[in-house]
């Protein structure tokens, strides 16, 4: 039986899946990236010098037992014409941990046992200067998350602008992991940023937990459009070492229109 679950991704897709896999008797270590620079993120990264704190806001909340009133308000955008426009409540209050604790990892911590969190949340980084940088197949380099996502390409390669020193704490996750899951969500800005990290590969090959991979159900504009879960499960190899994907989670069944639409 699988005891030690570690999760890596980004985004909504990791925060919906812990969502759910919260329920289960496991232990979940949840890896994210910290290299999102759009929306109310990339004000604070710009303002404070930190690294994303978005996507982890929305995992704790996930992933938090508290009751549904907070968790509303730690995503409520505020809607105004001054300089709050736009943040998230919960990106704040992290932002203020940050400032007060000098560690995005004590922040979680701090916010997790606020929010009465039962697992971990880790960054893969603590960089505050980390930035995506992405190759398309024209040959042309694209520099930043958010413009990687704009800019509706298919890519050749994406790496990191400077090499990110991973937190020790996710190095020892997956070494103790009995499994290893890739979330769905943007293979280019949500997973791929995990994984292209050297000492993250390292610790993969040395890892016996298998790596398992939830399969978006759909393609995303521009980057993998004509996609088969097969050409997602490549990409994913391309990028990882000895280590590969053994174990495939991928809907089988027509959407329903409703869901369609939302996409």
């Amino acid at each position: 039986m699988y005891k030690k679950v570690v999760v890596l991704g980004g985004g909504t897709g990791i925060s919906y899946l812990l969502r759910g896999l919260k329920d289960f008797p496991v232990d979940i270590t949840a890896v994210i990236t910290v290299s999102d620079n759009g929306r109310s993120t990339g004000k604070l990264r710009e303002e404070f010098h930190i690294p994303a704190i978005g996507d982890i806001r929305k995992v704790i909340t996930n992933l938090s037992q508290i009751d549904d009133p907070i968790k509303e308000m730690m995503s409520y955008r505020f809607k105004t014409s001054s300089d709050l426009d736009g943040h998230a409540v919960g990106n704040l209050i992290l932002t203020a941990m940050l400032d007060i604790t000098g560690s995005l990892k004590a922040s979680i911590a701090s916010l997790s046992k606020l929010l009465d969190v039962r697992h971990t949340v880790l960054p893969i980084s603590e960089d505050s200067n980390l930035t995506l940088m992405g190759l398309d197949k024209d040959g042309n380099i694209i520099e930043g998350e958010e413009q990687i996502t704009q800019a509706h390409r298919q890519f050749e390669r994406i790496f990191y602008k400077n090499e990110p020193e991973v937190l020790p704490e996710v190095i020892k996750a997956i070494q103790k992991a009995d499994l290893i899951i890739f979330s769905m969500g943007s293979l280019y800005t949500s997973i791929l940023p995990n994984i292209i990290c050297k000492e993250v590969k390292e610790a993969f090959n040395k890892s016996k937990a298998p790596i398992m991979y939830l399969s978006n159900i759909v393609t995303q504009p521009g980057e993998t459009d004509g996609f088969t879960v097969g050409d997602h499960v490549k990409l994913l190899n391309k990028y990882l070492d000895k280590k590969k994907v053994e174990v495939v989670i991928a809907n089988n069944k027509k959407i329903s229109e409703e869901m369609a639409k939302k996409y």
